[in-house]
């Protein structure tokens, strides 16, 4: 795989998850956007906004997306919910939108082995008529910058990751 694969789409989709299956399943290395940034600012996203603030997060992640454009190749790389803003997107690989419908999602969220933790990482979830909101405003930006749509409802993660591999040819 010569041209890196980019994981975009809303949070808890399962973006991490698929990488490391993805990863695993065709040998190639897969790095985070959110892990990224984590270690060169040595604190937790979660932090960092209540720190910093937004701004200075969004300005990481553009940090991230110049570093990964001038330094990186062959990878999967699994992004942020708002990472879709950078504005070398388009010149950092396949973007391929992990799509789902908010309820979904939000199910997911709520029924996974560790739902207290996978909430409790995305404190937005605590309100969910802001987080819908969030979704409905991303929905369409997400959709105009990929270049591949995958669906991530009704499928095996197995199935997902063969849909990557095929519509991106790996």
């Amino acid at each position: 795989m010569k041209k890196n694969i980019i994981l975009i789409g809303f949070m808890g989709v399962g973006k991490g998850t698929t990488a490391r299956a993805f990863a695993k399943k065709y040998g190639v290395y897969n790095i985070d956007t959110d892990d990224l940034i984590e270690s060169k600012e040595n604190k937790l996203v979660k932090k960092i906004f209540e720190k910093k603030g937004e701004a200075y997060f969004r300005q990481c992640e553009q940090d991230t997306a110049d570093w990964i454009e001038k330094c990186v190749t062959g990878t999967l790389i699994s992004c942020g919910g708002g990472f879709y803003k950078v504005d070398n997107i388009d010149k950092l690989g396949t973007v391929v939108l992990l799509d789902a419908s908010f309820e979904w999602i939000h199910n997911r969220l709520k029924t996974a082995k560790n739902a207290k933790s996978k909430l409790a990482k995305r404190p937005l979830f605590s309100d969910e008529k802001k987080a819908k909101s969030l979704y409905k405003e991303r929905e369409k930006a997400y959709r105009k910058v990929a270049d591949i749509i995958v669906s991530m409802e009704n499928k095996k993660l197995d199935e997902v990751i063969s849909e990557i591999a095929k519509k991106c040819k790996v």
